[in-house]
């Protein structure tokens, strides 16, 4: 029963983690499927560009909390476990929020629901993955390189927290974020990448007319 019980977890995971929060969003309130318009992205960024920020912070939120909930599901389930098994759930929902069963897999580029899995995974080290991606953002205006550059730090901060598990699934975010982010890179390496309207650089190039 336990063993059925996990696979089943393990399931619902990667559907929680399918679940096409951006699209729906767009879709349902605004009549617009997000996936045509700016990035093309499905995720916070892109929702924030095209429907506004009312629509982005509400996509983030779910967002994350996918990956939370995914990532709690043992626990919810009442499933006496190692921990390793509150990671493999988070994973899957990553897995479903890339590669979404809803949109004949494919998806976003899972940065807030990786935020999610670390919240609900271990909310110390999820405080350490904040101070470093939300300082980034604000210096450079850009997501997509804080992302780039945040996973890497993060992936090197799991190292100080002697848990094999969390450097493992860093490990995965990691080489997922890279994968997912290529058209980002090209863009970033012809300085051409979208920015956001907050933070410094946004406001230095403003500042000196360049937007």
């Amino acid at each position: 029963m336990t063993i059925l019980k996990i696979m089943l977890i393990f399931i619902l995971a990667y559907l929680i983690g399918s679940f096409p929060t951006g699209v729906l969003v767009g879709k349902i309130f605004f009549h617009e499927d997000i996936r045509e318009y700016g990035s093309g992205n499905i995720g916070t960024t892109n929702s924030f560009r095209v429907l506004g920020p009312i629509a982005g912070t509400f996509v983030l939120v779910v967002d994350v909390l996918k990956g939370t909930l995914a990532t709690d599901l043992p626990l919810l389930f009442h499933i006496k476990s190692h921990k390793y098994l509150l990671l493999i759930c988070g994973g899957l929902a990553i897995l479903g929020h890339t590669f979404s069963i809803y949109l004949k897999f494919k998806g976003g580029k899972a940065v807030a629901t990786s935020a999610g899995v670390f919240l609900g995974y271990n909310l110390q080290f999820f405080g350490v993955c904040a101070a470093i991606f939300l300082p980034l953002v604000f210096i450079t205006s850009y997501v997509s390189l804080s992302s780039l550059i945040a996973i890497v730090l993060i992936f090197i901060a799991t190292f100080w927290f002697h848990d094999i598990f969390l450097t493992i699934i860093a490990g995965i975010m990691l080489l997922i974020l890279f994968i997912r982010h290529k058209d980002n890179i090209k863009r970033l390496s012809h300085h051409n990448e979208n920015i956001i309207p907050f933070g410094l650089w946004y406001w230095y190039k403003k500042a000196h007319h360049k937007l």
